[in-house]
């Protein structure tokens, strides 16, 4: 009776846990848009932000998705596309409508107008659904064409994660080439790699496929540099302290 009674507490404890990291992978990869989204509202500028962050995480989540009907993968990961990608147009909507109201006098650019120039600099949030909507019908069209391919499924799968894995080294380069880490949150570098810690773990875990732990620890090995960076120019500076603006990384937004 006590091993009967013990094997329902360990089963309901399991299923919660299980509950609980599905929960976290699914709304963990928003979190720190959050406050940046606040700043945003409440500053009315949006200069710090790049909108090519939206971009990079928009071509990796949809690809991630599209990899999904040719290789199948935990349903907590594809929710995280859904929601990540709903975050990064929220905040384009939000990011375009403060600078459309910063920049009256600014000639307006659309997608239609086809200049590689301004590619992603466009006046308007429907400018940039657009150019979404047609790159997710173009790929979902490639895809259902070679769907039955290993070799495309396969690469669609790691193109998609090793999209994601380089958001850090934006960052990475910033502070390589300013030998300084000053203007950069480490709390944010801190909850990077505890977020990819566990999102790699997650995917181990999970038997996820093989390119999604090994660009989850790519991830986590990026975000160790930039930590070690942290301690390298604070330990031996390499110029004198000059209150510059970094460049925000695709990661830390």
């Amino acid at each position: 009776m006590d091993e009967v009674v013990m094997d329902q507490i360990m089963n309901v404890a399991h299923q919660a846990v299980s509950w609980i990291a599905s929960v976290t992978i699914i709304f963990g990869g928003v979190v720190p848009y959050i406050p940046q989204y606040r700043d945003i509202r409440r500053t009315q500028n949006a200069e710090g932000f790049s909108t090519y962050v939206c971009l990079v995480l928009l071509v990796a989540n949809i690809l991630r998705i599209l990899f999904r009907f040719g290789r199948f993968f935990e349903t907590p990961l594809l929710w995280q596309s859904i929601i990540m990608i709903i975050t990064m147009l929220i905040m384009l909507n939000l990011c375009t409508s403060v600078r459309l109201t910063s920049e009256l006098n600014t000639k307006r650019r659309s997608f239609t107008d086809f200049d590689r120039n301004y590619f992603w600099s466009w006046s308007g949030f429907v400018d940039y659904l657009q150019c979404v909507l047609v790159f997710t019908v173009l790929a979902a069209y490639v895809t259902y064409l070679l769907l039955d391919s290993v070799l495309f499924v396969e690469s669609l799968g790691f193109l998609a994660v090793f999209t994601e894995a380089m958001l850090g080294t934006p960052q990475l380069y910033c502070n390589f080439q300013n030998k300084s880490t000053e203007g950069m949150s480490i709390k944010m570098v801190l909850m990077w790699t505890s977020g990819d810690t566990f999102k790699s773990g997650y995917f181990l875990l999970t038997q996820a496929p093989v390119q999604f732990w090994i660009c989850g620890l790519l991830q986590v090995c990026v975000d160790l540099a930039i930590l070690f960076q942290v301690y390298f120019y604070s330990r031996f500076p390499q110029k004198p302290v000059s209150h510059i603006t970094h460049t925000t990384s695709a990661k830390a937004l």
